[in-house]
């Protein structure tokens, strides 16, 4: 199949609608377009280096955390949410009532994102692996009736009140079975030559334009993005994210996809997808030089407080896990007593390490700040 003669689908006519039938994905893809193999040996360069990093820094784990919780932030964000990066990173009881839907969401997301990847240890993505995590997805209040796990068994619509206003209808119910068979057949299909950033690309739009839930699915569709890149062996860890990309180019996002199905263009969407790719890549890769650099300030900081820079360096370390915490957290998770601790945060304040940022007498909460900006 070349990309410039796919036929995105049909119309199909239901009682008082029409849907939109996508075409079959699985098959070889070919293409003419030039523009398409230099946006991929770019994109090949960058993902090569920030591989590299994640192997160069030293518990990279909690650094992919903190990526977890920023690609767990804005995913939610295009779907309307408006949790901050500092908010997400607080325990659901420091949250102001009126926003603690918005975090659960956030939070759900994360918990989907760390599941799915060690169901990669089992699992090959799959519809079962694609349900589990939608499942976990929609575990809050708002979610639990939108049947978390399950594939729709009604029509949905994007845009509008209703069918008849709607701005995209996705496909009837009676043909998700085949069409999310023919998604996981192609995901699946190892006699398919096709470079990993094209195909999924071309799962991503597919995926997007099934719809194959009754909420949740562009949290899930852009989730399967980076379980594919680390199911695949492209990144060796989870490292790159693209929901801040598509939260920034959010228009042009929905007006891409939208043009493969009404002009049966799918090349301008994998060249748009590609170049996400390459930003998101190189913004991942600043973020690791700051991270280095940060390390190296703490370390060249840290002598200065004698006898006291090991537990400071415990503090900070913790930190790093856990951006924001309160004194008590802080006792818990080092061990410090709490009179030691306060004294030692008060030196840290003075020294600009942390900061209080929610200034309260009781209960205040400290924030890593320094760290956290180079993820915002």
């Amino acid at each position: 199949m070349r990309l410039e003669e796919f036929l995105a689908g049909l119309y199909t006519q239901e009682f008082h609608y029409q849907a939109f039938l996508p075409s079959s994905i699985n098959h070889q893809w070919y293409w003419d377009d030039p523009e398409i193999n230099v946006l991929l040996d770019e994109a090949n360069r960058l993902l090569g280096e920030i591989n590299a990093f994640s192997f160069f820094i030293p518990n990279i784990e909690l650094f992919i955390k903190m990526h977890i919780v920023k690609e767990s932030n804005e995913s939610n964000r295009i779907e309307g949410t408006r949790t901050e990066i500092d908010e997400a990173l607080m325990e659901e009881g420091e949250i102001n009532p009126e926003r603690r839907d918005d975090w659960k969401k956030v939070h759900q997301y994360i918990v989907a994102m760390n599941a799915s990847i060690a169901l990669l240890e089992q699992l090959p993505i799959s519809n079962r692996l694609i349900r589990e995590a939608h499942k976990v997805i929609m575990a809050t209040v708002r979610g639990e009736n939108k049947t978390p796990g399950e594939f729709r068994r009604s029509q949905n619509w994007i845009g509008g009140a209703n069918l008849s206003v709607a701005r995209y209808i996705p496909p009837h119910d009676r043909f998700l079975a085949d069409l999310m068979g023919d998604l996981e057949s192609f995901i699946n299909n190892e006699k398919l030559q096709i470079p990993h950033l094209v195909k999924i690309a071309i799962v991503h739009y597919a995926f997007e334009t099934i719809h194959p839930f009754l909420d949740g699915n562009g949290r899930v569709g852009r989730l399967l993005i980076t379980l594919y890149l680390v199911g695949s062996e492209v990144l060796s860890r989870p490292v790159l994210y693209l929901s801040d990309f598509l939260e920034k180019n959010r228009d042009e996002y929905y007006s891409r996809l939208s043009k493969v199905r009404e002009e049966n263009d799918i090349s301008q969407w994998i060249k748009f997808f590609i170049r996400g790719v390459i930003a998101t890549a190189e913004s991942t890769k600043g973020t690791f030089v700051r991270i280095i650099d940060l390390q190296s300030e703490i370390s060249a900081l840290l002598p200065k407080f004698g006898r006291r820079s090991d537990k400071i360096n415990l503090i900070i370390n913790t930190f790093y896990e856990f951006p924001i915490m309160n004194i008590k957290d802080l006792v818990e998770r080092t061990g410090i007593p709490d009179k030691t601790m306060r004294n030692l945060i008060f030196l840290m304040e003075e020294s600009l390490l942390i900061k209080e940022f929610t200034g309260s007498q009781r209960n205040k909460l400290y924030i890593f700040d320094k760290y956290v900006k180079i993820f915002v």
